[in-house]
């Protein structure tokens, strides 16, 4: 009897160490994937979000995964397929996703001070005023980049190019009119004075403000699940989101202008991979 006794005791335990176990495993109800730029390729920020991802996934009960890509044309994609459920977006990227993909702003991100498209050319070249460009190559960013894309070509509209490179960063943009492989360049002034450029001279700069980057979230996040989200990231520590770049409970910047820009672009689109590419 005192066996039979010992060994139920024993299976009572053994259940009761089982279920305890099981209890300490998170769960989660759902998966988060937060979407960023990531130029440089390295891994310093996954320890930048480490925080961030922690926080949000401890209130929000979800799995979290930062996916960081190389550039905005991949970002395009990401948007398309809808795959994001947050983007730390920068302005031409965010404008897209607000007008095409139903992406809704949450939160500014930190301004960058001169954040202003400029186009480049060699010192040496004689050229004095976008007229000038005509018949030359330009190098562009990505598309989705507000400075390297999508002012420029606003700008340049009407005119005809010999051809329109595309190069994946800012500083490759630069790199090609240095080496003569384009006439002109478009950049921001910010990306443009990081490193003295001994060769370059401004050619033209835009003359309107863009808004800062925005946090957006996704159509595929259930509209209640929007708003908790957003009241969980705007009671995150000030301090702690400045690590990542947003301002919670900041105005999320007018960005009817720079819609307008990325809508008049899309209609000569078709016309960039053409050699010669007539922007109009």
């Amino acid at each position: 009897m005192l066996l039979r006794f010992s060994r139920r005791l024993f299976l009572l335990q053994l259940l009761s160490l089982t279920v305890a176990g099981c209890q300490s495993k998170p769960t989660f109800e759902s998966t988060l994937t937060i979407g960023v730029i990531n130029y440089s390729g390295d891994e310093q920020i996954i320890n930048q979000y480490a925080k961030f991802d922690s926080y949000l996934g401890e209130k929000t009960k979800a799995y979290i995964q930062l996916e960081p890509t190389f550039n905005e044309n991949r970002a395009i994609e990401r948007l398309e397929a809808r795959a994001w459920s947050l983007v730390f977006a920068p302005p031409g990227l965010a404008a897209i996703a607000i007008a095409r993909y139903q992406y809704v702003p949450l939160f500014p991100l930190l301004g960058i001070s001169n954040l202003r498209s400029i186009l480049v050319v060699r010192k040496d070249n004689p050229i004095k005023d976008l007229k000038q460009l005509q018949g030359q190559t330009v190098a562009l960013g990505q598309p989705g980049s507000a400075t390297g894309y999508y002012l420029p070509l606003f700008n340049l509209y009407g005119l005809t190019l010999a051809e329109v490179l595309f190069a994946p960063t800012p500083k490759t943009v630069l790199e090609f009119v240095t080496q003569g492989k384009a006439t002109a360049g478009a950049v921001s002034i910010a990306e443009f004075n990081e490193t003295p450029q001994t060769d370059l001279r401004v050619l033209y700069t835009d003359p309107h403000y863009i808004p800062s980057g925005v946090v957006l979230i996704g159509p595929n996040v259930e509209r209640n699940r929007q708003e908790y989200i957003r009241q969980v990231m705007s009671e995150f520590p000030s301090l702690l989101a400045e690590e990542i770049g947003y301002i919670p409970n900041g105005k999320v910047p007018d960005y009817r202008h720079m819609i307008t820009v990325v809508e008049r672009v899309k209609l000569i689109g078709s016309q960039l991979q053409n050699k010669p590419a007539r922007l109009f």
